[in-house]
């Protein structure tokens, strides 16, 4: 496979997934009143393509053992493409809400893939650069979307949103003639076991989006049915051997807390902009923007940098800078919108490199045959952070409407430090850990950054 090319081509397509998680966001207020429909199901559309990418993205990382990518793709990107043609001409709530939903069952093939493709693939000394290529391309979306989805929304309308991810029918073909041939193994697949997940983590993001001991107690319920399925299932969708390996549950517990800062960084900021600072949907893109676009110019350097250095280097530098932004914003909020402008710039791309030294420490630590499972849970709990983040934020925000809207800010953004320093714990105790097991299997002292 040539990874100089079909890296960049998987990005663009991941790039375009991303960015529909937030070009909807700016037209929310649009769509509610042209559809005549309530906030509480207006935000459906956005937290129903949230979820339903998180669960996809398990799914066909899991799937990725057994099937070939290639055949993974052409549903997952078909399937997009078509929900996306379908929304054009969505005018009804129902119809909209589910084409959003089919949209999420076809775009979590991207992000699911993505990772074990460079996995697999991709030489360990590129493999860096091509993952932080990856991960470049998710700030840079996360960035740009609210710009996109302004200026679309403005001049055709927000129906007009899908006609973006209808371009991943036009990238599609050029990948499958690229990507490598797989032969696909004799395998059951687990349906019971994914069926599971997916229950889980659905019940769990309603019972804290919701607030909700129903979902809650449902979600506790469903979690030991699986635990019990675990212990019984062969060949489980959930591999419990990854359970047992202490390197990998403290970056699984890493990257949910790197995406609990980036997901309530970019929840709280607009809303700082614009009940602060009085900004504009464009405006609030137009202060996002530059730290996405600094985050992927960075990125041919910083993928380099990591291939060269080591993981571990960038995972504590990366966390520092996240720890010393917030700490910034939780300080220094009020004083100027300019604040979140330079804080953004490095921040967005102290979380690529963050994120891209840490699945690449994941694949590195993950044997082949598990690649497709573990790094699938690595990438569902890393979104589950996100998701619940978002929710969590909000939650706080309302419990301190009362207080000054400068100061209910800081609030949050404290608790987000403090976050970022749990999250850097967890890589201290990964690094020790592993100094400790090399110098007992050398025998010696072991440098190592």
């Amino acid at each position: 496979m040539n990874d100089k090319v079909v890296m960049p081509l998987w990005t663009f397509c991941l790039f375009i997934v991303v960015m529909n998680t937030t070009m909807f966001n700016v037209s929310l207020p649009t769509i509610i009143q042209d559809l005549q429909i309530t906030a509480d199901l207006g935000s459906w559309i956005i937290s129903s393509y949230s979820i339903g990418y998180a669960l996809s993205t398990v799914i066909y990382s899991r799937l990725s053992d057994l099937v070939p990518i290639r055949r993974l793709l052409s549903i997952g990107l078909t399937t997009l493409g078509l929900a996306s043609l379908t929304g054009l001409f969505a005018h009804s709530f129902s119809l909209l809400l589910f084409t959003r939903i089919m949209q999420s069952a076809g775009a979590g093939v991207m992000a699911g893939l993505g990772l074990v493709l460079a996995s697999r693939y991709v030489p360990v000394a590129r493999r860096g650069a091509a993952i932080a290529m990856i991960s470049a391309g998710s700030a840079m979306a996360f960035g740009l979307g609210p710009i996109a989805g302004g200026l679309i929304s403005e001049y055709f309308g927000w129906n007009g949103l899908f006609g973006i991810t209808c371009l991943v029918l036009v990238v599609l073909p050029v990948l499958l003639r690229l990507l490598p041939k797989e032969q696909p193994q004799r395998a059951a697949f687990d349906v019971t076991g994914a069926a599971l997940t997916v229950l889980n983590a659905g019940s769990l993001l309603l019972a804290v989006t919701s607030q909700s001991y129903l979902w809650l107690a449902a979600s506790v319920v469903s979690l030991l049915i699986h635990a019990r399925h675990l212990s019984r299932a062969e060949n489980s969708f959930i591999n419990p051997q990854l359970l047992r390996m202490p390197g990998y549950l403290k970056l699984t517990a890493a990257g949910f807390c790197i995406l609990v800062l980036n997901l309530g960084n970019l929840f709280l900021m607009p809303l700082v902009l614009a009940g602060l600072f009085h900004k504009s949907a464009l405006g609030i893109g137009l202060f996002i923007a530059p730290g996405a676009i600094l985050s992927a110019f960075l990125t041919r350097y910083v993928g380099h940098w990591i291939d060269r250095y080591g993981n571990l280097r960038f995972l504590l530098i990366g966390h520092g800078l996240l720890a010393a932004v917030l700490a910034v914003f939780a300080l220094g909020l009020p004083v100027s919108p300019y604040v979140l402008l330079l804080g953004y710039l490095c921040f967005s791309p102290s979380f690529s490199a963050t994120m891209a030294s840490l699945n690449n420490e994941a694949s590195r630590i993950l044997p082949r045959n598990w690649i497709g499972s573990g790094m699938g849970l690595l990438q569902l709990i890393q979104f589950f952070g996100g998701s619940v983040s978002v929710a969590v934020c909000g939650l706080l925000l309302h419990a301190q409407r009362k207080a000054a809207p400068a100061a209910a800010y800081q609030h949050v953004y404290m608790m987000l430090f403090a976050v970022s320093l749990c999250s850097l714990g967890f890589v201290v105790w990964y690094r020790y850990s592993k100094l400790r097991e090399l110098k007992r299997n050398t025998g010696g002292s072991v440098s190592e950054a």
